[in-house]
């Protein structure tokens, strides 16, 4: 499972109660490419509270996909397109998903 970021200091009750006032844990999407080959990841786990923007945490993986994703044909362009579409737009949502794998595990 992936690291989760930006819960330094946090108890479960404050995720909790974070959680009830709208933050949410996303991931932001980067490509790379090296000629013909592209290269598409996920970030590591984001948790962002209510109000904060995700600017901060996602400007690196935008830039890299910028500068860097648009070069392996066809998939170069293609993979870009949706990694920045996804990081302006606030990143991937994963809360459910998260939840749901740790409730699993605790059963």
């Amino acid at each position: 499972m992936a690291e989760i970021k930006n819960i330094e200091g946090l108890t479960a009750d404050d995720i909790n109660s974070e959680l009830k006032n709208g933050a949410k844990f996303v991931v932001f999407r980067y490509c790379f490419s090296i000629l013909i080959l592209t290269f598409k990841h996920n970030s590591d786990i984001y948790f962002i509270k209510s109000g904060e923007s995700t600017i901060k945490y996602s400007i690196g993986f935008t830039l890299i996909t910028f500068f860097f994703g648009w070069w392996g044909i066809p998939w170069g362009p293609i993979y870009s397109i949706g990694a920045l579409y996804t990081n302006l737009t606030g990143g991937k949502d994963v809360t459910m998903e998260l939840l749901n794998a740790m409730n699993s595990k605790n059963q």
